[in-house]
């Protein structure tokens, strides 16, 4: 009975080799659970700092916006308030009624965000009647127009704007665009060389041609040498643009053109599509309110200047060009894209420091004295131009554009600096003075008697 009784109590007694083997069991889950929890905090950690990271807001605040270009393709002009947000590299829109804190935003809910890498910032007078307004235009081909009334507020948009852009690398570009340009600026020179570089270096893969299946034999290497020799006098036997140009083949350019070249080939010191467009104004356009002020429709100004860059003749008492806004709009284009105003950039500075002056007879004085020394071409076109404009100014009251206004106008477009610094809206002050006085005081100015 006793033994039964031993081996009983032994037998109830726990293992110790299984007890241990257990506790190492456990301590190796626990360490690895500890270990799982770990990773798995640092997981949460950095997907939370991932998460958290925003673009630094540089600038932001509420301006008029409109959309007028997408893609490429022009927009109808739709003026909007909205609260704009400005980073390191991109602008972003959001609706007036929304809020500037992102948190408080409706779910799914996606601003319209601008890509500022490669963009251009400038200002424009031409785009809209109200003041203080810039144009930002993106390489994808948007464009967007800014605008405040309150200057120094605008002015600290579009400095803020441009030093976001300059900071950017320039270099980042739609390589498609990139390779099109090299393609249509490369020279037969280059062409040529390629030619002697494939036929040297023929790779294998492309050995097999869609059209023919070329072996390299002894024949074929002949055939291909004859047809690159044929090739080669063909590209250097082609006539030069000069030659064209004779011919009538290739014709002048009238935009973008030179204004001395334009009349060079005229054969007179003003140009013939300026003297049509300021007969066609002042026959049917001095009544119009806001003549010159008012844009036309952008795609028939360009189909007008098409057809003078293509022909000859032009009727501007034809149907298609009825608008009026159509004809300044045209006149406005041609000196905006003068390669060089027509106050040229070397008289820039001088015209600006004769404005500075506060004596009134002294100032006119030295706006005349400059104007007398322009080039024949600008001078007698400047005169035509001021005496029409000054014809603008005189029905005022029908058309409500005074000297102020049609210096806001022009201003920009006849005199600007050959490169743009961090002055342009004192700059752009000064250009439209110099219109406003050279309109006030025409006579005095342009007058062939010394005052």
């Amino acid at each position: 009975m006793e033994r039964s009784t031993t081996s009983d109590t032994a037998s109830e007694k726990p293992n110790p080799s299984h007890h241990n083997t257990g506790a190492v069991q456990m301590r190796i889950k626990n360490t690895n659970s500890h270990h799982d929890r770990l990773s798995q905090s640092k997981s949460m950690i950095l997907s939370e700092n991932v998460k958290v990271a925003e673009p630094v807001v540089e600038k932001e605040g509420y301006l008029l916006k409109a959309k007028i270009a997408d893609g490429g393709k022009k927009l109808r002009k739709n003026w909007s308030t909205s609260w704009i947000v400005l980073t390191a590299r991109k602008m972003e829109f959001y609706k007036e009624s929304k809020q500037p804190a992102l948190a408080n935003l409706k779910p799914g809910y996606k601003p319209e965000c601008v890509d500022l890498c490669g963009a251009r910032i400038e200002w424009t007078s031409e785009k809209s009647s109200r003041k203080n307004v810039f144009q930002i235009t993106t390489v994808s081909g948007n464009e967007f127009l800014l605008q405040s009334d309150i200057d120094f507020l605008i002015l600290d948009w579009f400095h803020a704007i441009k030093n976001a852009i300059d900071r950017l690398p320039k270099e980042r570009s739609c390589t498609s665009r990139n390779l099109e340009f090299k393609l249509r600026r490369s020279s037969s020179i280059e062409l040529l060389n390629s030619l002697d570089t494939e036929s040297k270096e023929p790779k294998p893969e492309h050995r097999k041609s869609l059209i023919f299946r070329l072996n390299y034999s002894a024949s074929d290497t002949n055939d291909r040498n004859r047809v690159k020799s044929r090739l080669k006098k063909f590209i250097s036997r082609r006539p030069s643009l000069k030659t064209l140009q004779e011919k009538g083949l290739i014709k002048d350019q009238i935009f973008g053109s030179h204004l001395h070249l334009v009349c060079e080939h005229e054969k007179s010191t003003v140009p013939q599509f300026v003297r049509l467009c300021i007969k066609a104004v002042e026959k049917r356009g001095l009544d119009v309110d806001g003549i010159y002020r008012v844009s036309g429709n952008l795609a028939t100004i360009q189909k007008l200047r098409f057809v003078v860059n293509q022909e000859e003749k032009l009727n501007l008492d034809d149907s298609q060009w009825e608008d009026i806004h159509v004809v300044t709009g045209a006149l406005k284009m041609f000196f905006r894209e003068l390669p060089e105003p027509l106050f040229p950039y070397c008289f820039f500075e001088q015209f600006v420091e004769a404005i500075k002056i506060q004596d009134n007879v002294t100032r006119i004085k030295s706006i005349r004295i400059l104007v007398k020394k322009l080039p024949r071409p600008n001078y007698d076109t400047m005169k035509i131009l001021f005496e029409h404009l000054k014809k603008i100014a005189a029905k005022e009251s029908v058309n409500l554009m005074s000297t102020q206004s049609l210096g806001i106008v022009f201003g920009p477009t006849l005199l600007r600096p050959e490169k743009e610094t961090g002055n342009m809206a004192v700059h752009m002050l000064y250009q439209n003075q110099i219109v406003e006085l050279m309109l006030s005081e025409y006579s005095k100015i342009f007058g062939s008697e010394e005052d």
